[in-house]
């Protein structure tokens, strides 16, 4: 009788779509039988797993599995695994913390629960942002799996910790580390699909790392590297052969999710790159197949996954002159949001950082100004935190009557001067804005010496944007001081760079510096080819303002508090002057 309701509960459970009540039937008429102790205590854990996984019950859930707990090894520990979930789910963490502790305690002599409850507890800690108490779970872990001989999870342990160790920003510590694991992978002989997600992982890192210090020209063989190591895989067949270590029963990332995550690297490197039809191609492929696995899948990283990838092309949305596009990306964000509470927490700040990025595009500087200091409050992240301070002080240029909050600004991101983050990137482009105060301050001298340095650092890692923007400023800088031949020794290649991008505001600027230039010159024929150019670029823009400005969700603009707003009033037309933006 025990099979067969046990059959019964399992045909029930995966029915198409499961009949979950009936499951519950099944599993309750074994209890009353009174079965034999390690019967009843796997009929408690699995009606607590049924329960927990299918229905809002927590309450039953929770009362099976503590039932279930006391009993045999092979079910106590999956229990403790559910229950602490469970706890977690109702927002009772600190008693999880416990549970799981004295499980990890007596589950030595069982590797795989072993090491499956300290990735739990490691991935609880990371989630409280306690990154120190995860990091020594997963030393625990590393060298728990050398000892029962599975190099393979200990190189999982490694990676993890390397993982958040970069996440902390201990690059003296990970740089040992992340070698460690190079050798490792490279060393083990297991099964290929195996060893090919171990080198994906380790390449991730390696490929974000790089990116987060802004060197898009460093990471170039890394990123190469790794998109070979996705085609290997996608070639390979999974055998079902399971590995004859129980601690070896573990895998990184469905092979599907590494595609997307490889997508989404590539897009990264590509937007800082400034090669942003590249971008889009790479961002489309990768929302194609996340709306794929979405359908099968909930797995909460995909929805990180597509949010990450909205916050990358819209800020190449905003670049090549599609605000109205951005705008309902943004929107998409937004909505991405409501549905997980951990998902806002995690890229408010982002979000308000890509609103500011929108206001200034639509000229609406008040706003920018509202979101940047709500992005700055919420954020702790120190490469976001540079972002966005050089972006408000770009804001307090173009307003220029706020100096002294300016300057306040520009000694917080000095890039001669204890510059607060590593990333190259962000340097040049703080030369750029000092460059840029500069100029509008009419200290062209000085201006020239912050705009060679930031042409410098460009150039060095092919930061193509920072480099189009740096020539188009030094071109006008000249054609001020009537120096015609060099200005146009910077304004002709900024064209050709800003076209290759594409970006539409250094095209605009460029196109009106080329007209302004050949009409010095006397060239009629190619000032009025530019003044062509210029009328074409500005057509463009301004049918793009008017379509952003006209949308519903142009009201985002004035969200500067608690979750994203749900609805959206309809616009009457464009609310800002258009005057600036041409």
């Amino acid at each position: 009788w025990y099979l067969a309701l046990l059959g019964l509960a399992e045909h029930f459970r995966t029915s198409s779509p499961p009949k979950v009540r009936l499951c519950v039937h099944c599993l309750q008429a074994v209890l009353p039988r009174k079965p034999p102790a390690r019967m009843e205590a796997r009929t408690h854990l699995q009606l607590g797993s049924v329960l927990y996984h299918h229905t809002r019950n927590g309450d039953q859930a929770r009362g099976h599995l503590e039932k279930a707990i006391p009993q045999f090894e092979d079910v106590k520990f999956e229990a403790a695994s559910l229950l602490s979930e469970l706890y977690c789910q109702e927002n009772s963490v600190d008693t999880a913390k416990p549970l799981l502790r004295k499980a990890i305690q007596i589950s030595q002599q069982t590797p795989y629960w072993h090491c499956r409850l300290l990735f739990q507890l490691a991935q609880l800690h990371t989630l409280e942002k306690d990154l120190v108490s995860a990091c020594d779970l997963l030393g625990v872990g590393a060298e728990y799996a050398r000892v029962v001989g599975s190099e393979y999870t200990r190189a999982l342990f490694l990676l993890s910790k390397g993982m958040l160790l970069l996440m902390e920003r201990k690059l003296q510590e990970v740089h040992p580390l992340l070698t460690l694991c190079g050798q490792i992978v490279e060393n083990w002989q297991g099964n290929p699909i195996q060893k090919e997600s171990l080198r994906v992982f380790f390449l991730v890192l390696q490929v974000t790392h790089y990116l987060d210090a802004g060197q898009v020209k460093s990471v170039k063989p890394c990123l190469k590297q790794l998109q070979q190591c996705i085609q290997t895989i996608s070639t390979l067949h999974d055998d079902e052969i399971l590995p004859s270590n129980p601690a070896d029963l573990f895998h990184w990332l469905p092979k599907e999710h590494m595609c997307v995550l490889v997508y989404l690297v590539t897009v990264m490197h590509s937007m800082q790159a400034g090669y942003l039809e590249k971008a889009q191609k790479y961002t489309d492929k990768a929302l194609m197949q996340l709306e794929k696995l979405k359908m099968l899948d909930c797995s909460p990283i995909l929805s990180s996954f597509q949010v990450i990838l909205l916050e990358h092309i819209i800020m190449c949305r905003l670049v090549t002159g599609h605000k109205a596009t951005a705008l309902q990306e943004i929107s998409q964000v937004c909505q991405l949001c409501q549905q997980s509470p951990r998902l806002f927490s995690n890229h408010a700040a982002q979000l308000h950082t890509l609103l500011g990025l929108y206001c200034i595009s639509v000229n609406c500087m008040d706003n920018a100004e509202a979101q940047f200091t709500t992005a700055l409050r919420l954020t702790t992240h120190q490469e976001l935190w540079a972002f966005i301070v050089t972006n408000l002080a770009s804001v307090y240029i173009r307003e220029g009557n706020r100096h002294q909050e300016l300057y306040s600004l520009l000694e917080r991101i000095n890039p001669d001067h204890n510059f607060p983050v590593s990333s190259h990137c962000l340097r040049a482009a703080a030369f750029y804005i000092r460059g840029l105060f500069s100029f509008f301050q009419g200290r062209y001298n000085e201006a020239k010496r912050f705009l060679r340095e930031t042409l410098k650092m460009s150039n060095a890692e092919d930061l193509n944007r920072l480099t189009a923007c740096s020539l188009v400023l030094l071109g006008h800088i000249f054609y001020v001081l009537g120096n015609h031949r060099e200005s146009n020794n910077m304004v002709v290649p900024a064209m050709q760079l800003a076209s290759k991008i594409p970006d539409m505001s250094v095209q605009l600027w460029s196109s009106a510096l080329l007209r302004d230039l050949n009409k010095a010159c006397g060239n009629a024929m190619d000032a009025h080819e530019a003044a062509q150019m210029h009328q074409n670029f500005s057509q463009q823009l301004l049918q793009d303002h008017i379509e952003a400005c006209s949308l519903p969700e142009h009201n985002l603009i004035t969200w500067t508090d608690g979750p994203p707003p749900v609805q959206f009033q309809a616009q009457n037309g464009p609310t800002t002057s258009l005057a600036s933006l041409l």
